[in-house]
């Protein structure tokens, strides 16, 4: 007949846990960011298909939308964070 054994409860250290560097930290702000940035590139290569390579819209419209869109946009929604709000300190003086 198999005996049972107890576990013994081993503590581990009471440190502090570090938060995870891999939790996603965007906002809605970001997502709105990169679906405008999305939606800049997807407008600039359709604007590149129109009309003739040497158009106006070829040459000069759709290489501002991509750029807007891979330079400008795409990278701001990454990088975008709200500020933290700081409490103002409390200066204690001594009578």
């Amino acid at each position: 007949m198999a005996v049972k054994t107890k576990k013994k409860n081993v503590k581990t250290s009471s440190t502090k846990s570090l938060p995870s560097p891999f939790n996603m930290y965007w906002e809605k702000t970001n997502y709105l960011l990169f679906g405008l940035g999305l939606a800049l590139i997807i407008l600039g290569f359709y604007f590149m298909s129109l009309g003739e390579w040497d158009s106006s819209s070829s040459l000069l419209i759709s290489p501002i939308l991509l750029f807007l869109g891979f330079v400008v946009v795409m990278p701001a929604s990454i990088f975008y964070r709200k500020k933290a709000v700081a409490e103002p300190e409390v200066v204690k003086t001594e009578n």
